[in-house]
């Protein structure tokens, strides 16, 4: 069954309806040598809106602030009907280590300024962007409570966090009565599945739903890429090719999960893109991959994803050209023999 983006989705253990389709807003604006002009940002905003989308993900120094301001704009005349999640952690300003981090002081001040740049007196969704392994976890939570107990958040999230620090977290928030978390940021996609370890289930055991970030890998799944760029050395010019190649994502091993989702666009008469959206949605532990677009036909591509219908046979073929191994405790537990043991229907012999 096609999907549409007012098919919508609760996100997490809350009653927060969201599109299946996220749109990213880290191309609005050109600040970091790429991205969309505002009249370009404008014409996504728009065709993603008219087309029932709710979900709108950005952070407080995407594009140094350009993404905020120009959502602001945007959303002027229609806050109230969108969910805005925006994040704080990153550094706002060089030289200046309170101005980044999870820590009380960085994140009532970021909030304070994304409020300002988003021209709301709320923030429907605010995330922890990237985990610093110094704050204490009490208190990002405390600090978080209490916006959300002013009214400046509606519900909180986490992003780029090991599970067993969102887990405890989790735990603390219920056992404490603060603000529990609601979503999960994490990257995932055919390329990267390591999230199936422990993030995943993790987040639907806890009640955190799942927004992946970077759902088309940088965009290497859409089939844009070659294998002679694998001999190709990244140059400062900054473009998403260079970022690519330094991340390391253009490699043999990616190209052949690339090769099986041409071949399932072919058989489906759709675009390498949509099907690599569409292996996302279709995920139960997923709630809505976040699409980032410069241009208007790369949005409506993306969108396309939503009334691709893959049968089994390409889910299956997808999943295994892209598996990963779970490794330990995770591939021990799931052997029957194992299973057995604790169930109680299998005798052990004694050791002789």
């Amino acid at each position: 069954m096609s999907l549409t983006l007012d098919t919508y989705r609760l996100l997490g253990r809350s009653g927060l309806r969201v599109s299946p389709l996220a749109l990213g807003a880290a191309t609005f604006g050109t600040d970091w040598g790429w991205g969309a002009e505002q009249d370009e940002a404008r014409k996504l905003f728009d065709r993603y809106v008219e087309r029932g989308g709710n979900f709108i993900d950005t952070a407080n120094t995407y594009t140094n602030g350009s993404s905020e301001r120009l959502l602001g704009e945007f959303t002027r005349d229609r806050r109230e009907s969108l969910v805005l999640a925006t994040k704080y952690t990153t550094l706002r300003r060089p030289g200046d280590p309170n101005s980044g981090g999870g820590q009380r002081k960085s994140l009532f001040a970021s909030v304070e300024a994304s409020l300002r740049r988003l021209g709301t007196d709320y923030i429907d969704l605010l995330y922890l962007h990237v985990w610093d392994f110094t704050t204490p976890v009490e208190e990002i939570l405390r600090g978080m409570d209490d916006l959300v107990r002013q009214g400046k958040v509606l519900y909180v999230g986490i992003s780029n966090t090991p599970a067993w620090e969102v887990s405890r977290m989790q735990a603390i928030a219920d056992l404490r009565g603060w603000s529990p978390l609601i979503a999960l940021q994490i990257e995932y996609n055919l390329i990267e599945r390591t999230g199936e370890r422990d993030l995943i289930p993790m987040a639907r055991e806890m009640g955190l739903g799942v927004v992946p970030w970077s759902p088309l890998a940088g965009g290497v799944l859409t089939g844009k890429y070659s294998r002679a760029d694998m001999a190709t050395t990244p140059s400062e010019d900054g473009t998403r090719k260079d970022f690519n190649l330094a991340l390391g994502t253009v490699t043999e091993r990616n190209f052949a999960i690339v090769d099986v989702v041409k071949e399932v666009a072919a058989e489906l008469g759709r675009t390498p893109a949509q099907v690599g959206l569409a292996w996302a949605l279709r995920n139960p532990g997923v709630t809505a991959p976040i699409i980032g677009a410069r241009t208007t036909g790369q949005l409506e591509d993306n969108l396309g994803a939503l009334e691709v219908e893959p049968t089994a046979s390409h889910l299956a073929r997808l999943d295994a050209a892209s598996a990963i191994e779970l490794g330990f405790p995770h591939e021990i537990l799931a052997r029957e023999s194992i299973l057995a043991l604790t169930r109680g229907d299998m005798t052990i012999e004694p050791r002789r």
